[in-house]
């Protein structure tokens, strides 16, 4: 799933505005000893998973088919299934019961999903309650005799008590369930059905009960579910058939096998057409959902899905329909196709780009990664924002653009991990949504030159970092943190690993190997560590440790610069320093002063014998700079220690804080006009994975504030900041944010029309930089530090030409809470106002267009709510 990402950026976003620092963890001193311990494995490797993270040669895993045959009744929402299961049990252990998973149950308002959601809500609340499974018949054969069987449901899982015990190593259960349930309209954003002009559309996924895992690792893995942590599930063959009302078009995981049977004739022809073009054509267009007649009676359609984890389907009247063929690198063709309704057709990048997506994104990972399984690619558009199943998935009908690309491709990222290579999400989550967050840089980059892309950067994402470890169940995750353990780091970790620590070349070709290996078989963190490490030829433990296992801190320092007998000609030795936990490989851009500069890759060996470390750079003239991570990759907590200046520029004799306050203010219009401002509202758009962001600030004198972040996409309001005169509110995702008073007080401190105003009256401590700080751009700052209290203050940046404010970064002790970069100065009513507002957020560089200010426009009271 793709949407936490979205919400972790609007979090940590109201929670920078608040300059309340994130994921704070009490620093610790460097320990080599800690970092490269030789012990690392918790176990050796064994017979059925070798040492060298290959499967074992007595690697075993039980195998699930189905037969399913299903009815949608629309006038209750309800579905009627019988389902069939052929379990094979390969394992070496009889087997006396068999454990299913029931997750219809978590909508149930006795459901353990239920009692552990917060009670203001969230994504994986329950909006509302279904009574979940209602379980008709159970029998179980054995060979020729079948029979009612004893079972017990608890919460989302079923137990079924065998009639005599299935023989290890080859033993055959057949298992019937008949059963029904209500579709619930929001299913925890991963199923459910959404109400469109022509008609509701259906997402239909966790509807049949489906067989845990027995596996070497825990035997039974019977997590039960509880909306945030996915799925882990047997490989098999699915044979299922879904009987809907006439007029209804159903697509599904695998191929439609009685086609003459349920399309028209001209529908069959334009499919015929599509498999042989990769240009776009249209099934059933718009004008016949439009013209379409009610009809009559019921109409099934039969599927076949071959080895698979999972299937999904999706029915609607509403449904347009368009496909086009993808390209496998073997020569072999599968099929793109879309369904949405009216409503997604927004703009010219609306859903009907959706099956140039999906071909895009299926094509590049079958060529860089592993060919596609799948005979069909299918992209639903409706109520779920983002969610993933074998051969189809589910994407906001609102998506539009660079959402709907982002979305698309991430979710069918997902056919790679876990679709392919079965591991388990409950326990893992890092182990897809990080690989595919990964795997999806890539593809973005491919696709159509760029025209979406957006390059990650990571040394912004240091303060964000340290929260829980990533290897952490996702039900105990904070959900703030969710995006971060689960998708960004996982991500930027195999970024690093490949660009810095591997290189490209090994690095792709363990990644394959990983892939190869593991497809269609369940991996644990393990084998993909023993993986990685025996193909590249790397001892990673260190890497492993301290990425994965822990919340280290990153904090690499330039410290000191001298010369080989004081001599800059005879060369420079340069000291750098690890100041925190974790370790990483070092990368300097050194310059001279004629102007050279020359790039050092050190290893992260150089942490070895602890955490100070001098090398001999062979320079032939003075030092001019020293900079760590020039291409800002690392997430590195201080960056300001990152860089050495063999002589800075000192600010003017003569400029003071005052001087360059009311030069800043005369650059925007005079404190005179400034004054005048009674309320103004900001109107701002930004993306994050290419998904659009609306940011609205309303501020009114004397003591009213608001900020708003909203996601049209997911037709929420991710997080808002209100004060009313002394009441101060903080919400996200509908979920109150406990503030404490110093924080209310530094929010109501912040919500100034322009601050520098009341820095000029006094009484606040100014300390101005005795140097200037050079910008990225090559442009001389004033850099003015304001102590706003003890343990809180803020730097502003002031361009030394121009006068106007150029970056504020809030710090909370050494911790910094936000980066604001401003620029694009636009006159408004006599004014002049930035429209381009760069947060740093969350590892990613949003860039906030302003759309519209207005100046005493008149708001009201009502518009602080």
């Amino acid at each position: 799933m793709t949407i936490n990402k979205i919400l972790l950026c609007s979090g940590i976003l109201l929670a920078s505005f608040g300059n309340a620092a994130v994921g704070q963890t009490t620093p610790s001193k460097y320990d080599q000893h800690e970092v490269f311990s030789p012990l690392f494995y918790p176990a050796s490797g064994n017979e059925y998973r070798s040492a060298s993270g290959a499967p074992g040669h007595k690697y075993w895993q039980n195998r699930a088919d189905y037969t399913i045959n299903a009815v949608l009744d629309t006038a209750t929402h309800r579905i009627d299934g019988a389902v069939t299961i052929t379990y094979k049990n390969n394992s070496p252990d009889k087997l006396p019961f068999l454990w299913l998973q029931m997750d219809q149950n978590i909508y149930k308002e006795d459901s353990r999903g239920a009692a552990t959601s917060v009670v203001s809500g969230g994504r994986f609340a329950n909006r509302s309650y279904t009574e979940g499974y209602k379980i008709k018949s159970v029998s179980v054969a054995i060979g020729s005799k079948k029979a009612e069987v004893k079972y017990v449901v608890t919460d989302t899982r079923m137990q079924v008590i065998l009639p005599e015990e299935l023989k290890a190593e080859g033993g055959v259960a057949k298992v019937y369930v008949d059963y029904s349930y209500e579709v619930p309209q929001y299913g925890t954003d991963r199923t459910g059905r959404l109400k469109t002009k022509y008609g509701w559309v259906y997402e239909i996924a966790q509807w049949y009960p489906r067989m845990e895992v027995y596996d070497d690792v825990l035997g039974w893995n019977s997590i039960p579910y509880q909306g945030a942590a996915e799925f882990y599930l047997e490989y098999g063959d699915f044979d299922y058939t879904i009987t809907a009302p006439s007029g209804m078009v159903v697509v599904g995981s695998g191929a439609l096998t009685n086609e003459s049977q349920v399309l028209t004739a001209k529908q069959q022809a334009q499919m015929a057409k599509a498999r042989n073009s990769d240009q776009t054509v249209m099934i059933k267009d718009s004008s016949e959902v439009a013209n379409a007649k009610p009809g009559s009676g019921m109409v099934s359609w039969r599927f076949q899905c071959k080895n698979a984890r999972d299937i999904s389907w999706a029915a609607s009247t509403a449904f347009i329909w368009d496909a086009a063929r993808i390209n496998l690198p073997s020569g072999k063709k599968t099929l793109a196709q879309s369904v949405y309704p009216v409503e997604s057709i927004q703009s010219a990048n609306g859903w009907q780009r959706s099956t140039e997506y999906v071909k895009a994104s299926i094509e590049f990972y079958s060529k860089q990664w592993f060919e596609y399984t799948y005979p069909v690619a299918t992209n639903v558009a409706g109520i779920v924002g983002g969610m993933e199943y074998p051969g189809i998935v589910f994407c906001s009908y609102r998506s539009t653009g660079g959402s709907l690309w982002g979305v698309t491709d991430h979710e069918f990222g997902h056919n790679w991990f876990p679709m392919i290579v079965g591991s388990n999400e409950r326990k893992y989550a890092w182990m897809d949504e990080g690989f595919n967050t990964f795997i999806n840089d890539g593809s973005s980059q491919a696709f159509n030159n760029g025209e979406y892309y957006q390059k990650p950067q990571g040394q912004s994402m240091g303060r964000a970092m340290n929260g829980d470890p990533i290897m952490s169940t996702p039900d105990v995750i904070q959900s703030s943190y969710l995006g971060i353990a689960a998708y960004y780091k996982p991500a930027m970790g195999l970024g690093i690993l490949r660009d810095y620590i591997l290189g490209k070349e090994r690095f792709e070709y363990a990644f394959r190997t990983y892939i190869q290996r593991w497809a269609f078989k369940h991996p644990t963190p393990w084998d993909f560590f023993r993986t990685m490490e025996n193909v590249a030829g790397e001892d990673l433990s260190w890497f492993w440790r301290g990425w994965y296992l822990n919340s280290w801190k990153l904090d690499q320092a330039v410290k000191d610069v001298k010369y080989v007998n004081n001599d800059p000609a005879k060369g420079a030795l340069i000291t750098i320093e690890n100041l925190e936990q974790m370790a990483l490989p070092v990368v300097l851009a050194v310059t001279d002063s004629k102007g050279k500069t020359d790039t050092v890759k050190l290893p992260a060996e150089i942490w070895q014998r602890g955490g100070s470390w001098t090398f001999r750079f062979n320079s032939d003239s003075r030092l001019t700079k020293v900079v760590i991570d020039p291409d800002k990759a690392f997430p590195d907590i201080d960056p300001s220690n990152n860089v050495w200046t063999g002589s800075s520029k000192k600010t003017p004799a003569g400029v003071t804080t005052t001087t360059i306050l009311n030069k800043y203010l005369q650059a925007i219009g005079g404190a005179d006009k400034l004054k005048g401002i009674k309320d103004q509202t900001i109107a701002a758009t930004g993306a994050v994975q290419g998904t659009d962001i609306k940011m609205t600030k309303k501020i009114k004198a004397p003591n009213k504030f608001l900020l708003d972040v909203f996601i049209p996409m997911m037709n929420v309001h991710a997080s808002k900041l209100i004060v009313n005169g002394d009441s101060v509110t903080a919400i996200q995702m509908g979920s109150p944010i406990q503030l404490d008073a110093a924080s209310k007080e530094r929010i109501k401190a912040n919500m100034a029309f322009v601050p520098e105003l009341d820095y000029l009256k006094g009484g606040v401590d100014m300390q101005l930089s005795p140097t200037l700080v050079t910008d990225d751009n090559g442009k001389d700052n004033y850099m003015i530090t304001v102590k706003e209290d003890e343990t809180t203050s803020t730097d502003l940046y002031y361009d030394v030409t121009t006068g106007l404010l150029t970056k504020k970064v809030s710090r909370n002790g050494e911790e910094t809470t936000g980066v604001t970069e401003t620029s694009d100065y636009r006159e408004v009513s006599g004014l002049k106002f930035p429209f381009m507002i760069r947060n740093m957020i969350g590892g990613q560089q949003i860039d906030f267009k302003v759309d519209e200010i207005k100046i005493n426009s008149g708001l009201s009271d009502a518009d602080f709510k």
